[in-house]
Parts: structure tokens; C-alpha cells; sequence
């Protein structure tokens, strides 16, 4: 199956490209625009994205690879993520992590069997006076209790 950008994602790589002086400065929100086409930086979409660019696979692997926003694999519905980093730590996150990993019934760097939820945890997600923190999809959750934790996940389960 040939790998291609929708009709409103193909629009906005050639806007994308006008921002830039050569096609290999837009990797990182062609990557963006590719992952939320797709779902997530499958080996066929990073050589569709490369080719796009006028760049190696390798190159392309490379960069997607390093940054920890750019899914490798099929990711749930809601990525929920953690902040386990000093900070964080030291308030509480690990009841967080722990407190998620039951609810869900999954492990870090794993999704739920019905595909809702996808659960990692991150260095750092620059909000170190309001820890423990998580952020799920594009939304933080600050000041964390369990209670508050299992709060937003059982809302983000029945929606």
C-alpha cells in the first residue's frame, strides 16, 4: 500500500516548505504533519516523508528517532505521559505512574488492548512547581493526587 498525505495535508507540506529555504529545514513539521495524518512514523511513512524532502530514509529515521514526540508505533487514542523527573519525583509522580499502570492494567511504552490509552514517562515537561504532572495528548494535568489522576482518566475512558 502506497504511502500518501491527504488532500488538506499535501496544502499544508507546500505551505510548510515557503517557511523554509531548503526542503531539509521542514523535517520536524513534515514529521508532525506526517504522525498526525498516519497516526504514527511507520518505516513506509518516514521514506515517504524523506522523499518528500529530497532526503536519505537514514536521515529522516534519524531525526524522528531522536525526539521522543514523534511515535514509532501505533500509539491509543490518549497518550498519556509522565513526568518522572526529579522535580516530579520528589512530590509524587511514581504514585502517579503506579496509580496509572493499575488503572489501565498496561506498563510504560504500552497500549491498552481497546486502544484508548498509550502510557510512557518523560524527563521533563517544564512545569517543575506544579508536580506531579502528566500531559495527555495536548492538555497538562497539574498539582496530581491519585484521586485526580483516576478522575481524568475514567472521563477521557468514557468519551
Amino acid at each position: 500500500m502506497a504511502v500518501e498525505f491527504s488532500k488538506e495535508s499535501k496544502a499544508h507540506f507546500e505551505e510548510i516548505l515557503t517557511r523554509y529555504p531548503k526542503k531539509r529545514a521542514a523535517i520536524m513539521p513534515t514529521l508532525w504533519l506526517a504522525q498526525k495524518d498516519f497516526g504514527y512514523l511507520s518505516h513506509e511513512v518516514l521514506a515517504y516523508v524523506a522523499e518528500l524532502i529530497e532526503e536519505s530514509p537514514a536521515f529522516v529515521a534519524s531525526v524522528a528517532s531522536f525526539y521522543t514526540m514523534y511515535y514509532k508505533k501505533p500509539m491509543g487514542r490518549h497518550h498519556v505521559q509522565v513526568c518522572t523527573n526529579l522535580s516530579c519525583a520528589l512530590v509524587g509522580s511514581d504514585n502517579i505512574v503506579n496509580c496509572i499502570k493499575e488503572k489501565l492494567g498496561i506498563g510504560l511504552g504500552e497500549t491498552t488492548p481497546d486502544g484508548k490509552f498509550s502510557l510512557d514517562e518523560v524527563e521533563c515537561l517544564a512545569s517543575c512547581g506544579t508536580g506531579p504532572m502528566m500531559q495527555i495528548d495536548d492538555d497538562y494535568w497539574e498539582g496530581l493526587t491519585t484521586e485526580k489522576t483516576l478522575e481524568i482518566l475514567e472521563k477521557l475512558a468514557a468519551g
